[in-house]
C-alpha cells in the first residue's frame, strides 16, 4: 500500500516535470517563429523604405529635369520676344521716318502748286496787258470766232443731242408706262407666266420639297422654272416666262405626283419623259393646225416648226393661234378678192414661222422664216406673200397685201396683245442671252420675275474660284448692257455628278 502510494507520488512528480519540459520546448518554438517573422518584417520594411527613397529620388530628378526644360523654353521665348520687339521698334522708326518724309513731300507739293498758280496769274496778267483784253473778253472773242467757223458742225451736234435727248426721254417714258401697266395687268401676266397643278393632299408638298429642299432644287435645275410651294391648299404654282419649260415642269410634276416616288433620280427620269411628251404635243399641234386649215402635203419637219409656235407668244398673243387666225382671215379675204386662196392660207400660216427659232438663229423672224421655207422647198409665191407683212420686203403680189392686212387685223383686235408683257418677256430673254454669252456656261435660267438668274457651268472647265469670278463678270455685263428696275441676283452653280451601275 505504501509502495503504491509512493509510486503514485513519484509518477505525478515525473509527469509534472515532463509536462513542464514539453511546454518550454513548445514556447521556445513559438518565440522562434515570432522572432523570424519580426526579422522578415524588418527586412521587408527596409526594402520598401529603400524603394520609396529611390522612387522619390527619381521623381525629384524628373521634376528637376522638367523644370530645366521649362526654364529653357521660357528663355528661348523671351529671346524671340526680344527679337520681335527689336524688329517692331525698327519698323516703327522706319514708319516714322517715312511719315516725316511724306509730310515734307506734301509741303513741297503745296509750295510748288502755290508757285505755279502765282506764275500762271502773272503770265495771264502779262498776256492781258499785251493783248489789251481781259480773260472774259478773250473768251467771248474766241467763242465767237469758233462759232462762226464751225456753225454747221455745231448745228449738227445740237441736232444730234436733241435727237438723243428725245430718244432717251421716249425710252424713259416707255419704261415708266411699262412698269405702270405691269402693276395693273397682274391677272393677265399670271395666266401667261404661271401654271397651277392641283395635288390630292397637302402632305405631298413635303415630299416635293424633299429633305433640305433637294427634290425641289433638282426639279428647278432640270426644268429651269421656279416651283412655288406655299400655303395655297392642294395646289402648287409653276412660274417661268418660257411656256415650254413650264409645260415640261407641269407634266414632270404630274407624273411624279401620280407615281408617288419623288427623288432626284426619279425627277430626272420624269423630266426626260416630259420633254418627249412636249415634243409629241408640238408635232400634234402642227398637224392639227394644217388639218384645221385644210393644207396637205407639207413636210413633217416644217409642221413640227409650226407646232413649236404653240409655246411662243408675241405681245402676249399665242403665235400659233395668231398664225391660224391669220391663215383663216387670209383665205377669206383671198376668196372675196379673187386671189389664190391656197397660197394666201399657207402664207398666213407661215408668216411668223421664224419665231419658232428666232432665239437660236441671228436675224429677224421674217428673214429666218424665208430661209426655212426655202430650205423645205415651199413655193416661191407663198414665200413672196409672207415676207412682206412687216414691209421689210416690197409687196409683189396681191396675196402679200392680203397677208399683211390679215396680220394687222388679228393683232389689232381689242385684247389680242399686251405690250407690257412682251417687253417683260423680252427683258428676261435678253438677261439669259447675256449670261449665255460667256464660255463654259452650260445652262441659264431667269427666275423670280427676272430678279434672279441661275447659271449652270461645266464643272470640268470652271473651278470654285472661277465660278466666283464668272458671277462678278456676268453681273458687270448685265449692268453695262441691260436696263432694269431694282437689282438682279446672279447665282453661278457648279455641280459634278458621278454615276455608275452595278450589274
Amino acid at each position: 500500500m505504501v509502495v503504491s502510494v509512493l509510486a503514485l507520488a513519484a509518477g505525478s512528480i515525473l509527469g509534472y516535470y515532463a509536462r513542464q519540459s514539453i511546454a518550454k520546448k513548445q514556447l521556445s518554438t513559438a518565440e522562434g517563429k515570432v522572432s523570424n517573422m519580426l526579422e522578415e518584417a524588418e527586412k521587408k520594411a527596409q526594402e520598401i523604405g529603400l524603394a520609396a527613397k529611390n522612387k522619390a529620388v527619381e521623381i525629384l530628378e524628373e521634376a528637376k529635369k522638367k523644370e530645366k526644360e521649362r526654364e529653357s523654353q521660357i528663355y528661348r521665348m523671351e529671346q524671340r520676344i526680344e527679337k520681335r520687339e527689336e524688329t517692331i521698334d525698327k519698323k516703327m522708326e522706319e514708319l516714322d521716318r517715312g511719315k516725316i518724309a511724306l509730310e515734307n513731300k506734301v509741303e513741297e507739293i503745296k509750295n510748288i502748286k502755290l508757285e505755279a498758280e502765282k506764275t500762271r496769274q502773272e503770265e495771264l496778267m502779262r498776256l492781258e496787258k499785251i493783248a489789251g483784253l481781259n480773260k472774259e473778253q478773250a473768251k467771248n472773242i474766241l467763242l465767237q470766232l469758233t462759232e462762226e467757223e464751225n456753225r454747221d458742225v455745231l448745228a449738227e451736234k445740237i441736232s444730234r443731242l436733241e435727237n438723243e435727248g428725245k430718244k432717251s426721254l421716249e425710252e424713259r417714258a416707255r419704261s415708266i408706262m411699262t412698269q405702270a401697266i405691269q402693276k395693273y395687268a397682274g391677272s393677265h401676266s399670271a395666266e401667261v407666266t404661271t401654271s397651277t397643278i392641283n395635288i390630292p393632299s397637302d402632305d405631298l408638298k413635303g415630299k416635293i420639297i424633299g429633305r433640305e429642299g433637294r427634290n425641289i432644287k433638282a426639279l428647278e435645275r432640270a426644268t429651269g422654272v421656279e416651283i412655288i410651294v406655299d400655303d395655297t391648299p392642294e395646289a402648287i404654282v409653276i412660274s417661268g416666262f418660257d411656256p415650254v419649260r413650264r409645260e415640261i415642269a407641269r407634266i414632270a410634276l404630274g407624273k411624279l405626283i401620280e407615281d408617288g416616288r419623288i427623288h432626284p433620280t426619279r425627277i430626272d427620269e420624269a423630266v426626260e419623259y416630259a420633254k418627249k411628251e412636249v415634243d409629241n404635243k408640238v408635232r400634234e399641234a402642227g398637224e392639227a393646225a394644217a388639218y384645221d386649215l385644210g393644207i396637205v402635203g407639207l413636210n413633217p419637219k416644217l409642221l413640227y416648226l409650226v407646232g413649236r409656235l404653240r409655246y411662243r407668244t408675241s405681245f402676249g398673243q399665242n403665235v400659233l393661234i395668231h398664225s391660224v387666225e391669220v391663215a383663216h382671215l387670209s383665205g377669206a379675204l383671198a376668196a372675196e378678192l379673187g386671189a389664190d386662196v391656197a397660197v394666201a392660207k399657207k402664207a398666213g400660216l407661215f408668216h411668223d414661222i421664224g419665231k419658232a427659232v428666232d432665239h437660236e438663229i441671228q436675224g429677224t423672224h421674217v428673214e429666218i422664216g424665208v430661209k426655212i421655207l426655202e430650205k423645205f422647198g415651199v413655193a416661191k409665191e407663198v414665200i413672196d406673200a409672207m415676207k412682206s407683212h412687216h414691209e421689210e420686203y416690197p409687196f409683189e403680189t396681191s396675196e402679200s397685201f392680203i397677208v399683211a392686212a390679215a396680220d394687222a387685223i388679228s393683232a389689232s383686235r381689242p385684247g389680242a396683245r399686251k405690250d407690257s408683257l412682251e417687253n417683260y418677256l423680252k427683258r428676261l430673254e435678253e438677261l439669259e442671252a447675256v449670261a449665255s454669252s460667256f464660255p463654259a456656261v452650260e445652262k441659264v435660267y431667269a427666275i423670280q420675275a427676272g430678279r434672279e438668274i441661275r447659271v449652270f457651268v461645266k464643272p470640268e472647265e470652271v473651278d470654285d474660284f472661277g465660278a466666283m469670278k464668272l458671277a462678278k463678270s456676268i453681273a458687270e455685263k448685265i449692268e453695262e448692257d441691260l436696263k432694269y428696275p431694282g437689282e438682279i441676283k446672279v447665282n453661278v452653280l457648279r455641280e459634278t455628278r458621278a454615276v455608275e451601275y452595278a450589274r
